[in-house]
């Protein structure tokens, strides 16, 4: 499993937001992130960039970049 994924869920689950939760806040579905989560695939930029201000990360950490 990729680091992006990993830390996805990871980061997920501690705000306790379901994929659907999840989805609603980014504006995507519940099977994309399923598909993020369980590396079938990324997502674009956007929503990279959506995620980390959601999740008060850098993108550089959803991506394993830095810790």
């Amino acid at each position: 499993m990729s680091i992006f994924a990993t830390r996805l869920r990871e980061l997920r689950n501690e705000k306790n937001l379901s994929m659907k939760d999840l989805a609603k806040e980014i504006n995507t579905s519940d099977a994309a992130i399923s598909n993020w989560e369980n590396d079938i695939n990324e997502p674009k930029i956007s929503y990279l960039i959506k995620l980390a201000k959601l999740f008060d990360v850098s993108t550089d950490f959803l991506l394993g970049l830095n810790d």
